[in-house]
């Protein structure tokens, strides 16, 4: 999903930058931005599904794979793809039907919901409705699976009598929330910045909607990646290679 989200709008990104190729047809503007926002709601639906995955096999481990079926992941999957595509697609229509002014520059490399929205002449209340009620609706929906399962998620491990135990089933999902809060901060931020930061610089703003695009895809592989004693055994290896890793560290890399 990360590759998806990033190929909707890294051709024209790198084509802004290595050939100066500024402009975009507006029919490609809204298309790109219906890729960009729908894989943006796509990849908060698989985070909020990876946490119920992760409460299913920690507090009900007998019955994590009866309940989590192929079919049940299946038609979850299927779900939170209609979800993306009937919430984002509106946007783009109302998009479609609006008049722009003559000055059409939008400031960000990729076309962004608000950003062109700040281009329509007319009345854009609508609008930012719409888009600040699809943020809440989707972040919002999937926050709050999130935070319960990670609430029963501590209620279980709190209840396991050894101190080791408890450490070790609550590891399991460090990786995961690295992941929530590399999505959720920079997206949360720059949805509510357009809307309510208007004292923010705009380069606040692009640097933010860049990092809010860029860090999942380029962070997740180290997240998880780190988590793989394969990898990591690697790394020493190479490290022990190049004598730059000391024989304490060498160690506790090895446990």
């Amino acid at each position: 999903m990360n590759l998806m989200l990033y190929t909707s709008m890294l051709p024209k990104t790198l084509a802004i930058f290595w050939w100066g190729s500024r402009e975009i047809g507006f029919v490609s503007c809204l298309v790109q931005l219906f890729f960009v926002h729908n894989f943006t709601a796509v990849e908060s639906g698989v985070l909020m599904a990876m946490a119920l995955d992760r409460y299913f096999a920690i507090c009900h481990p007998l019955r994590h794979s009866s309940i989590l079926s192929m079919p049940v992941v299946a038609a979850l999957g299927s779900l939170v793809l209609l979800r993306g595509v009937l919430m984002v697609g509106p946007a783009c229509f109302l998009l479609h039907r609006k008049a722009f002014c003559q000055h059409r520059v939008i400031s960000h490399s990729y076309c962004e919901h608000m950003a062109v929205v700040k281009l329509v002449c007319e009345d854009t209340s609508v609008n930012a409705a719409y888009g600040i009620f699809v943020a809440f609706a989707v972040s919002g929906l999937d926050l709050t699976v999130i935070a319960v399962s990670y609430t029963m998620i501590l209620r279980v491990v709190l209840k396991l009598s050894s101190s080791d135990t408890q450490l070790r089933t609550f590891n399991t999902c460090v990786s995961h929330i690295c992941v929530i809060l590399t999505f959720y901060v920079p997206a949360l931020f720059t949805s509510l910045a357009h809307r309510f930061g208007h004292s923010i610089p705009q380069h606040v703003h692009i640097l933010v909607a860049h990092l809010y695009m860029l860090m999942p895809p380029t962070l997740n592989p180290i997240i998880y990646g780190v988590r793989t004693k394969q990898l990591r055994d690697k790394i020493v290896v190479l490290l022990k290679q190049r004598g730059i890793l000391p024989v304490s560290v060498r160690h506790q890399l090895s446990l």
